[in-house]
């Protein structure tokens, strides 16, 4: 018996099981480079001595960091990088004015289920709301996956946050995440899978599931897992084309990309949010959440709407 974290990284290494603790050698899906950790990759990949990537279609390069450039060294990246994808018949570019990457990959049907998805980004883990093995890597890392379209892993340790109860009004997922890394520590869940299930889960939307896996690394997490329904697949069903079409429903209809509840290892925390007031993370780390019924008399100087875990249309209606 086995968790969605094994089984996407036993098909992605030619395995027909692995388990927590083991060192695999995975092929890669998707890989995503941006403007800001883009360069730095690109460089170490020239390095190599290769002279093509493994597989253009399978790399992804969205303008979100610094955009429009804010400096002479930015304008130079973006530069770098239109030429890099140029050379390379990258057709997956997103330049200035196409959004945030962690919702450009999903929104432009990049991410499926049960795939195996890396980025030069630690934020990477928020494809994980749609099913996907996906986390942040290093750019020297990313050098050798443009190169070879491989890369090692340690199979890692889940642990299932069973998230159930009915948010109260204006609560969202973010109070939701906000209040388990406080619970865990912002190191509580290092290198392990974090998944997320329950009902509370089940009810929300497909931009609300991708604030929890998004925020997985900031409690030391590889991945933020969520299993794929129905949901995953009308998020997905316009997004997608070509063969990634036909993947996308017979994966929904005959995978079984489920955590076994007997899985080796598997850590359990029960969680009830029926009572969950607005939470707040405090200065000067990301654990120290606080209810914000506790933060009454604090001043507001400037508020930011935008990030890559929220921003989206849901967060600016609500």
């Amino acid at each position: 018996m086995t968790t969605i974290a094994e089984k996407i990284l036993a098909r992605a290494s030619g395995k027909g099981e692995v388990e927590a603790g083991e060192i695999v050698m995975a092929d890669i899906d998707i890989a995503m480079i941006h403007d800001l950790t883009g360069p730095l990759a690109v460089e170490s990949f020239n390095k190599i001595g290769t002279e093509k990537v493994w597989d253009s279609s399978k790399i992804v390069v969205p303008f979100d960091h610094q955009v429009p450039a804010d400096s002479l060294d930015s304008a130079n990246n973006h530069i770098f990088m239109r030429n890099f994808v140029k050379e390379q018949n990258i057709e997956h570019f997103y330049d200035v004015n196409e959004g945030v990457c962690h919702q450009v990959l999903p929104e432009k049907g990049h991410v499926l289920p049960g795939t195996l998805i890396v980025g030069a980004d630690s934020h990477t883990c928020t494809y994980g709301a749609f099913g996907a093995f996906a986390t942040g890597i290093g750019s020297t890392d990313m050098a050798m996956v443009l190169s070879t379209g491989q890369l090692w892993f340690k199979v890692p340790e889940t642990v299932q946050f069973n998230i159930n109860g009915t948010l109260k009004e204006n609560v969202s997922a973010k109070d939701v995440i906000l209040h388990i890394i406080g619970q865990v520590g912002a190191d509580g869940s290092t290198y392990k899978s974090c998944e997320f299930t329950g009902e509370t889960i089940s009810n929300m939307s497909m931009s609300d599931r991708m604030v929890l896996s998004n925020m997985a690394i900031e409690m030391g997490g590889k991945t933020g897992l969520i299993e794929p329904d129905v949901k995953t697949y009308d998020y997905l069903k316009d997004r997608v084309s070509g063969e990634n079409k036909n993947r996308l429903k017979a994966f929904i209809e005959k995978s079984n990309l489920k955590t076994d509840p007997d899985s080796a290892g598997l850590e359990t925390l029960d969680i009830d949010v029926s009572n969950l007031e607005p939470q707040i993370a405090c200065p000067h780390n990301v654990d120290n959440v606080k209810p914000a019924s506790e933060l009454a008399d604090i001043e507001l100087d400037q508020v930011f709407i935008g990030s890559c875990t929220n921003g989206r249309i849901e967060d600016l209606r609500d």
